[in-house]
Parts: structure tokens; sequence; C-alpha cells
């Protein structure tokens, strides 16, 4: 039962930090490119190898909090499902360049990101 609240719970403070993200990169940069959702799954990426390294190695926390924290806020602000769909809009507006190159970054520097983090919570 308590694992369940505290996916809802952090599941929801993820969203708002996607959603508070979303918006102030769209502001800076711009929506000509998926910057946003970009942005959001290299932090995600680098989050989920931190805080995976952190909470399994270093730090104690109760089971219900770490999958919490995992599955709860970085499910509700990691953005794969949206990466999908952007992509295929890309590809449906004839931007296949565009896509291939967002799809790309993605994969390429999410990986990047999620070793960063791992590394930095093995290193601190």
């Amino acid at each position: 039962m308590w694992t369940y609240a505290a996916i809802a719970f952090f599941g929801t403070l993820g969203c708002w930090a996607r959603f508070a993200q979303a918006s102030l990169v769209q502001a800076i940069w711009g929506s000509d490119f998926p910057y946003a959702t970009l942005s959001i799954n290299l932090m995600g990426s680098f989050l989920m190898g931190f805080l995976f390294i952190e909470t399994l190695e270093r730090l104690a926390l109760a089971p219900a909090l770490r999958t919490g924290v995992l599955t709860g806020f970085l499910g509700g602000y990691t953005t794969f499902s949206t990466f999908q769909m952007e992509s295929l809009l890309l590809f449906e507006q004839g931007e296949a360049l565009k896509a291939f190159l967002y799809q790309g970054l993605s994969l390429v520097l999410g990986l990047g990101c999620a070793f960063f983090g791992a590394y930095i919570a093995r290193n601190l």
C-alpha cells in the first residue's frame, strides 16, 4: 500500500517537473525542434543513473520510497512516449533528418547521461 502511495505522490511531482521544464525550455528555445523533450530525456537519464546507484550503493531508503522516486517521479518526469510521437510527427512532416537527429541525440546522449549520473553517484 505504501509503495502505491509513494508512486502516486512522486509521480505527481515528476509530472509537475516535466511540465515546468518543458514550458521553460520552449519559452527559451521555441518549439521548431523537440528541445524540451530532449532536455527532459537527457536529465531523466542522468537522474536515473545517479539515483539508481546512489539509492542502491550509498543511501539506505525504504523500498517504498526508492520505488516512489525511481518509478513514480522519473516515470512521471521522463517522456519516452512523447519522444516517439514527436519523432513520428517529424517524419510525417517530411523532416526525416530532424527525426533521425532527435532519435540519435536522445539515445546516445541519454546513455551518456545515465553513465555520467552513475559515475557521479559512485565518486562523490
